[in-house]
């Protein structure tokens, strides 16, 4: 099932995300639902509180070619244990901020560590998108967005064009 993704400004995106606590046949739901929807907008991932569910919950799929099999992944609980001294700037984007764009600078390479929607514990080390993905995501449970990345002048713009975005909506829902 497709969900609404939220618009910043919403507190819902600035709060922190408790974590799950077992993997159920609701968490597997709620995996699959946000995959759907982070095809359907499209993107490369999502975090729970992008759809209103304050849970430690991220999906991923940073292929790019589109002859390749999708790679789709939920991460429950993930956490980074380590990250490269080495940085990579990357032109970011979001769901919950759309066509807003802004280069931001995070760690190349990082390690994560994760639940499987079966209930295992996982470890991998992620590079170039996915690596800047995977800490975006986390980012989202922690109650971060990207333009907190960036200098206030960028980011106050940011936030007035979303801020005109949802009045907008709000007066013409089509």
């Amino acid at each position: 099932m497709i969900r609404p993704i939220l618009i910043h400004p919403d507190p819902r995106l600035k709060k922190v995300c408790p974590p799950v606590e077992s993997i159920t046949d609701e968490i597997r739901a709620l995996g699959r639902d946000m995959l759907d929807t982070m095809y359907d907008a499209p993107g490369v991932g999502l975090a729970g509180p992008q759809i209103g569910v304050m849970k430690r919950i991220i999906t991923m799929d940073c292929t790019k070619d589109p002859e390749a099999a999708p790679q789709p992944m939920v991460l429950v609980n993930p956490e980074i244990t380590w990250s490269s001294d080495e940085g990579s700037t990357y032109e970011e984007g979001c769901l919950s901020i759309p066509d807003q764009y802004a280069e931001v600078e995070r760690p190349a390479r990082v390690r994560v560590r994760w639940t499987d929607l079966e209930g295992q514990e996982r470890e991998q080390e992620f590079d170039g998108l996915w690596a800047t993905c995977v800490q975006h995501e986390i980012d989202h449970l922690n109650g971060k967005l990207f333009i907190d990345h960036i200098g206030p002048l960028k980011r106050q713009m940011i936030t007035r064009k979303m801020q005109k975005l949802k009045r907008d909506r709000a007066r013409d829902p089509a």
